[in-house]
């Protein structure tokens, strides 16, 4: 099972939903997106993002906008804030230029973060060495 299965598509409510959205590495999205479920994003978004469900935002993907979502693990470049309602993982590859929010934040060693940082639940910031391969 590949990697992005095994880590964002087997959880449990996913499971019981429809299949997520991929916008594929080749694609150039101009305009906001908004919808339930998942989305997975290999290519470029140019604007915001309302997403009920979890956002995985590949290593060769990039958004251009602000961007609310329920969970999110982010390995790409994000232009904007991102606002988590839940758990946000930022891998070592991304870059996020803007305000960023979530009720717990784990962030990988080589990330970069150039903007504000907050954890509503008050918990602290989690740092960890990513041990998987490239995204």
């Amino acid at each position: 099972m590949n990697e992005l299965k095994r880590r964002f598509l087997e959880n449990a409510a996913l499971r019981h939903a429809p299949g997520p959205t991929v916008i594929g590495a080749d694609s150039v999205i101009v305009g906001d997106i908004r919808g339930k479920g998942a989305f997975v994003i290999f290519g470029a978004i140019h604007g915001n993002g309302e997403l009920e469900g979890p956002l995985h935002l590949s290593v060769t993907a990039s958004w251009f906008g602000d961007i609310h979502a329920h969970q999110a693990i982010v390995a790409g470049k994000i232009i904007g804030a991102l606002i988590v309602d839940d758990k946000l993982e930022i891998g070592r590859f991304a870059v996020i230029r803007g305000r960023v929010s979530a009720r717990r934040i784990a962030i990988a060693t080589g990330a970069i973060v150039d903007g504000e940082i907050e954890i509503t639940s008050g918990a602290p910031l989690q740092h960890f060495e990513e041990k998987r391969g490239d995204e």
